[in-house]
């Protein structure tokens, strides 16, 4: 899909770089969608603990088939849909016996396609649902589970990938698009291909507004806050804080590790994204 870069005449088009989006215009499956409840990044009592989050666009919820559990039935694409809440498009497949889901849409798959899943080897064709069991090593996939039968979990925005390095018995090593290699039980499912819509990364949005839009209100830097808001707010003339640079609570924000050393998948991880091996 390519880019578009207006004319600057004025100034929210001077920097506006548009994804151009070759998708269907008709209205989303009535059937497969849900009305969402947006919080805000409020509370059950109103107090807001996920901060920068509010207004935005009505937006719809598309019902996604995660789990591709309707097995060895040949599904036709009818339409390659725009998705507000997630930066990959979406195709709505219709199988044989008239059933309608959505899948993430892959890279090469457009209207009038055939798709499968199956819990056999069949055609490695992009869109295509399989274990992990029966795939050839340096294949590409995306939407991939992390427990067998739990829905997928795994590169699932746009342009991602995995490339399934091998299989060795029951576990099978993934390398992650963050440079993470990690082992996986060889049942889980996964899609072949790359997530389409590759371009969403390059788009410039090109005002404050249109981020807005999309539900993300302004983000004020803590340097520039009074003491009394933020621990590396104050100070005579600008400065950057003078300290290591923390959350308002006083939490690190460079260099510290989030991830309990406690959670169970840690056994999994063979090399962290970092490059670090894990050791045994």
């Amino acid at each position: 899909m390519p880019l578009i870069e207006t004319r600057p005449l004025t100034p929210s088009q001077r920097f506006l770089v548009k994804n151009r989006q070759e998708v269907s215009t008709k209205r989303p499956e009535k059937e497969l969608t849900e009305s969402i409840h947006h919080k805000k990044g409020r509370n059950a009592y109103g107090r807001i603990t996920s901060r920068r989050r509010g207004g935005g666009h009505k937006r719809l919820y598309r019902v996604i088939d995660f789990r591709r559990d309707k097995l060895d039935v040949v599904a036709e694409v009818l339409a390659i849909e725009y998705d507000p809440n997630r930066s990959a498009n979406i195709a709505l497949l219709q199988y044989a016996d008239g059933e309608k889901s959505y899948i993430l849409a892959p890279q090469g798959v457009s209207v009038g396609s055939k798709l499968m899943s199956s819990t056999k080897k069949i055609e490695f064709n992009p869109g295509n649902s399989m274990p992990l069991s029966v795939m050839p090593p340096a294949m590409k996939i995306h939407a991939v589970e992390l427990l067998p039968g739990k829905g997928a979990q795994i590169a699932r925005s746009a342009g991602n990938a995995v490339q399934l390095v091998n299989v060795d018995g029951d576990n099978a090593t993934l390398k992650l698009p963050s440079g993470e290699i990690r082992l996986v039980n060889a049942k889980c499912r996964a899609t072949i291909g790359e997530v389409g819509n590759s371009t969403h990364q390059n788009q410039k949005l090109g005002k404050a507004g249109r981020n807005r839009w999309k539900g993300k209100r302004p983000r004020v830097r803590g340097v520039a806050m009074n003491p009394v808001d933020h621990p590396m707010g104050g100070g005579e003339g600008r400065t950057s804080g003078g300290g290591q640079p923390v959350s308002p609570w006083g939490q690190l924000a460079k260099g510290f590790p989030t991830r309990k050393r406690s959670k169970t998948s840690n056994s999994m991880i063979l090399v962290r994204r970092n490059g670090r091996k894990v050791k045994r």
